[in-house]
Parts: structure tokens; sequence; C-alpha cells
């Protein structure tokens, strides 16, 4: 007990605590808020805001960014003490690698030249081999140089290109191409360069770009950019933010003012579009056999999981195939998520101008196409396969042919993908995979060759040796040197993709991301009702329409079975696709002609049905297609694709009830559904061969 009282008394755990702290080694990670670097207090914001303010009054520039006061004098003496380059003695071969200098910024994103040359433009400077990720719209002209966006090359002399970097895809990046020049001193190409400049610049600005002007570097110009489709879908409320977002920053300097008046700011090298290596080895091979055209044009079939990066892929190959040949083909076998075309379509477009933004920027005609009028083709895998077949009958074999395919590549997708590289006979197979991405078979010329399809069946093959398929060739249309020689469909070349693209769905958001995809796809398109010249958004309901009497086309629902007397109900207000058919329709006197089964004929367009006149009996329709080729439509097809909803709940003008828009919707109609667009299920539909039904919340996703 003695001793016991002997013993010092422990100060209190506050002391121990605060010692153990100091010993703690500093890069442990805790859920402290940690000051940043850089980051200004109050006071200093308001001092670099004032300086900025007159730096721009009087036209001078600011390099210091958020460096201010003793920060740029440090900056300055560090960089004179700094021994240069010439003097560093060169290392030893042999002696081991050289270690990187220190930066003494953030390498990762450091400021680059950029001055503003008025409301809305500013001038650029890339040094080589820079790059310059952003988020935003413009429209981007090259001065001087080569510069490469998405894939595509922009060089000196070439149009202006409209860029779309938005917040619903990976932000686009502007690179410095080094391009190839004579031999040529540093005076030479400032004298070049100056010339080029004289005819798009002031003296001013001129003398500015030849001051801070590097060899081998690219000079751009950016510009607000104002599309009829960016000021139609930034007209409805909450879908603006898609094109551009306000996000509050401390670290304002001149490039950051120069690019707000421009509509565009820079983004994290992390933000940026990242391909992987696979994916950049696939594309060379790719561009590498469309140019050669060894063996004919190339056919590329695309495959692979949902949310693996194959629409960022066919974009990127699009621009990489621009830049050496005039077109490329490309065929959508994807009825949900539609490159060129509003959803629910199988179309085979020619393209010839570069492809800098997703899908809603670049809605383009269709050299052929069909209306499916389902996003999905679980329903009816029959007419899926025999509308690829008539769209592909269309393709001449004179340019390169990309095929997008679904996302769907289990069960019964999984066999229809099969006959799809069958029918098609692609000389190389894309195959996308992810360590997100189910399991799917490698597609090797032997396991398709094997395996049996839905419509089409597995066949032995000699080797080095294709084999026919009569049934397909029938209906194929070739150039008139190509006739005589019989169709081999021979085996493909696998090329095996691995995707690291972040993926934003999960099994529980992925419809609705999807359908917000859809919806900006018809608003793109939709905005081509707008006129050309840059004036106020019109709404939908003040644009003339056209005049459609009842018997000069015929009807037909294509997703679900509605009752005669309730068919003008269902094309009420709905999105219809202006459809040619074969047989006449003109031998009717009073109409609706209605069409017994859905025919697979050639769609020129879409519109809206915004109303029906039952005294004239006229529908009135709101279409962008060309009255030229209206005279030649008379069928018009309605399916589960759908109008945006926005376009009814946001329409400027009217006050109180808002046309169309009902809460009192009675679902015991016939054709009509709790699910606006979806078909009843019945017992006849529901397959006999699951022997152990789910439970009711299990929701199988493809």
């Amino acid at each position: 007990m003695a001793d016991s009282r002997m013993l010092p008394r422990r100060r209190s755990g506050r002391s121990s605590w605060l010692r153990a702290r100091k010993v703690r080694p500093p890069l442990i990670l805790s859920r402290r808020s940690r000051r940043r670097l850089g980051t200004l207090r109050w006071c200093g914001r308001r001092r670099l805001r004032r300086r900025l303010l007159e730096a721009q009054a009087t036209g001078a520039d600011w390099k210091g960014g958020a460096c201010l006061g003793s920060r740029a004098e440090v900056a300055r003496k560090s960089k004179a003490s700094a021994p240069s380059a010439a003097a560093c003695p060169a290392p030893r071969p042999g002696s081991g690698p050289t270690p990187a200098p220190a930066a003494s910024g953030p390498s990762s994103s450091p400021i680059l030249p950029v001055r503003q040359l008025g409301p809305g433009r500013a001038l650029m400077l890339l040094p080589a081999e820079q790059s310059f990720p952003f988020s935003g719209i413009c429209r981007l002209t090259c001065l001087y140089g080569q510069v490469e966006v998405f894939g595509y090359v922009i060089s000196q002399g070439q149009p202006a290109r409209d860029v779309f970097s938005t917040y619903t895809h990976a932000h686009l990046t502007i690179s410095a191409v080094h391009h190839a020049m004579p031999e040529k001193s540093k005076k030479e190409m400032k004298r070049e360069a100056r010339a080029l400049l004289r005819s798009h610049l002031s003296l001013e600005d001129r003398c500015w770009a030849m001051k801070n002007f590097s060899p081998l570097c690219s000079i751009v110009v950016l510009e607000h950019l104002k599309t009829s489709v960016v000021r139609f879908i930034s007209s409805y409320p909450g879908l603006s933010n898609v094109f551009t977002q306000e996000i509050h920053t401390l670290q304002i300097n001149s490039e950051y003012l120069a690019l707000r008046s421009v509509g565009i700011r820079r983004e994290k090298r992390r933000k940026g579009l990242q391909l992987t290596e696979s994916a950049l080895s696939a594309l060379e091979e790719l561009a590498a056999a469309a140019c050669e055209e060894v063996d004919g044009c190339p056919v590329v079939l695309v495959c692979g999981c949902q949310d693996v990066g194959k629409s960022t892929f066919n974009r990127y190959l699009i621009n990489q195939l621009l830049n050496s040949i005039p077109c490329v083909d490309y065929l959508e076998c994807d009825l949900g998520q539609t490159e060129f075309t509003p959803p629910g379509c199988i179309s085979l477009l020619n393209i010839t101008e570069p492809v800098l933004g997703p899908p809603f920027t670049h809605q383009r005609t269709p050299q052929k196409m069909v209306y499916y009028g389902k996003p999905t083709c679980k329903e009816s895998y029959e007419d899926y396969i025999e509308i690829i077949r008539y769209v592909f009958s269309a393709y001449r074999r004179e340019a390169p042919l990309i095929v997008n395919t679904m996302g769907w590549v289990s069960d019964e997708g999984l066999l229809l993908l099969i006959d799809l590289v069958r029918l098609l006979s692609p000389s190389h197979v894309v195959q996308f995979s992810s360590a997100q991405s189910k399991y799917m078979p490698t597609l090797t010329p032997e396991y398709v060759g094997d395996m049996d399809g839905l419509y089409t069946k597995s066949k032995s093959k000699a080797r080095n040796r294709g084999f026919q398929l009569p049934e397909f060739t029938d209906g194929l249309e070739f150039a008139d040197e190509d006739k005589g020689s019989p169709v081999l469909f021979t085996g493909h070349k696998l090329m095996c993709v691995y995707s690291e693209f972040p993926i934003r769905k999960t099994a529980r958001n992925r419809e609705s991301h999807n359908r917000i995809f859809r919806d900006l796809a018809v608003l793109g398109y939709l905005s081509q009702l707008l006129p050309p010249v840059p004036k106020a958004v019109s709404p939908l309901h003040g644009l003339t329409p056209y005049q459609v009497p009842f018997n000069a086309v015929a009807l037909r629902i294509t997703h679900s079975d509605v009752a005669p007397t309730h068919i003008l109900y269902a094309v009420n207000a709905s999105w219809v696709g202006l459809c040619r058919i074969l047989d006449d329709v003109r031998g009717y006197a009073r109409g609706p002609i209605l069409l017994a089964q859905t025919p697979i004929c050639d769609c020129l367009g879409f519109g809206i049905c915004r109303g029906i006149d039952m005294e004239k009996r006229l529908y009135h329709i709101l279409t962008p297609v060309p009255p030229e080729e209206l005279r030649t439509v008379n069928c018009l097809l309605v399916g589960a694709v759908s109008i945006p909803h926005c376009v009814f709940k946001s329409q400027q003008g009217p006050e109180g009830t808002i046309p169309y828009v009902t809460t009192d919707y009675n679902v015991e109609l016939p054709g009509a559904s709790e699910k606006i667009g979806a078909r009843e299920a019945t017992e006849e539909q529901e397959p006999e061969r699951k022997l152990h039904p789910k439970s009711r919340h299990h929701r199988k996703v493809y």
C-alpha cells in the first residue's frame, strides 16, 4: 500500500492526448476539416477583386492569379535564384532515371495565356502538348496551329466548330497538336503567326499574342455560342443547367473572367474524357484499316453492356475517321439511346461533319430510317431483326460503316447480338467490358459460328472460308461492279476494349437517367422548328401547324392495342412518326383510316399532333420536316415515345388550365395503362418457361 501511495499521479487525459497528437504523422487522414492552401480571407478577396477591376479597366494583363503581395515577390525571387536549364549538367549514362523537377505551382492546371477580346470572345494560346479540359459550350476557331477536340483535329483556315461540353456527359478537352513545321526560326514563326492574326485581331491583341508566343503553340478564339438547340432547351426551367452551371470560386484571375464571358469554365484534368490504352489502340487500328481499304470498306460493330462507353467510343471513332476520309456511314441499332435521331428508331446515316457533343446537340436527317416505336425490342424480336435487315439494305459499301448495338447482352439479347453479327458480317467487332459490367462471353469468330441465335443457326465453316446466307443476301444492294460476285460472310477480327469510364448510373436510377436523355433528344429534334436567326424563343403553341385531312393518311398505334373508337384520343397531343407506305390510301372518302398491322416503311421525320378538328376532319401537325417531303407522307405511327412533360407543363403564355394536362386519368379505357405508353401485361404474354418466379420486389436489369 505504501508503494502505491508513492506512485506519481497521472495528469489529465487532455494533455496526454495533446502529446500523442504532436507525435502523430502529419499524413494521417482524419475527418477534421483542414484549411486549403491558397484560400483567401475576406480582405484578400476584396483586395484581389479591386486589383482585377483596375487591371481590366486599364486594359492591362493580370498574371498573378491568386498569389498576391509577398507571395508574388517570393515567387519572383525563387525564380531568379533558380539555376538555368543550360547550366545544369547532363545526366551520365547508366546513372538511373532523372527525377522530375519540382513544380512551382499546380502542374495539373497551369494558368494559360488567355485574353478577353470583347463581350463573349476570348483569345487563348495553347503551348505544344498542352491541354485544356473545360465545361460549357463555345464556338472554336483555330487561327494558328492545330488543336484536337474529341478526336477531331481543327487546323488553321478551317471553319469554326461548335463544341458542347455539357454536364450530362464527360467534359471535353482542347489539346494542342504538334503540327509539322519546316525548319524555321522563332522569329519566322512569329512573323507567320502575326500575318495570320492580322485579319482577326486588333493591333493591341496581336501584340499581346506575340508577347506570349512560343514555338509550335496553337492560337484559338473562343466565342459565346447560342444555337437554336441551346436556346430552345434552355427556355425550359431547369434545363439551362445542362449547358452552363454557376459555380462560385475564390480563385478569380484573368483566365476565369475571360472564360466566363464566353460561357465556359476550366475543369480538373480527371473530369475530362480519358480513354484507356486498349481503346486508343483500337482507334488507331480501325483508322488505319479505314484508310487502307485493302479488303474493302470496313464494317465495325461495337457491342458491350450498358454504360461502358460504346457511344463515346463511336463519336471518337467518327471524328478520327473524318480526319482522313470525307464521310462515315453509321447504322443505329440501339432503340433506347439513339445518337442522331429521336429514340425508338433504327436508322442509317452518312456523317460528314464532326460530332462534338452529346446526341441531343446533333440531331440529323438519316439516309434511311424506320420508326420502331418503342425504346426496347423485348416484345417483338422478329420485327427488330426485319427492320435492321430493311435499313441495312440501303448501305452501298462506299464508306466505312459503324454499327451501334444495344446494351442488352444477356439471355435473348445475346442471341440477338449473335444474329446481328451473322447478318451484318462485320470485319471488326469491338467488344467493351469493365469492372462494373456483367459477364459477357467473348465473341470470337469460333464462338459466333458455333452458337445458335434466335433466328439463325450455327453452321460449320471450313478454314479460311465463309458461309453464305441466301435468305439475307437477297435484300442487299451493291454497286454495279459488286453484283456479279457472291457475298461471303467471313469471320471477323475481335478487338477487346477495357473501359474505365466513371459510371453515374445504378440499377435504381438507370431508367430515370435514360428517360432524361430521351427527352433531351426529342427537345433537340423539336429545336429545328425555331428559325436560325437569334430571335426570342417562340412557344410551340405559337407556331402554325400543318393541316392534314383524315383521308390523306393512315393511322397505326404500334405499342398497344387501342379500340377504333378511342384511336383519335391516342393520336391527339402525341409524338407521331411521319411515314411513307407503298399502299395507296387516297381511295377513302372520310377517314380516319386505320391499319391492321404495323408496316415496315420509311420514316421521313417526326411531329406533334397538337390538335384534331372533328368538324373539318383535320389533323394539326407541328413538324420541322420540309413541305416537299411532307407531300409523300401517307401514314402516321404513334409509339411509346412520348412528348417530354416540360413541353406541356412549362408553356409560356396560357394561364389557368393547361391544355392536355390532367390528373383525372381513366386507366380503364382500352389501351390505357397506369404508365402511359407501356403495354398492358396479360396472362397470355407471361413466359411459361420461368419455373421459379422472382419475388415482387425483384427487378431484373439487363
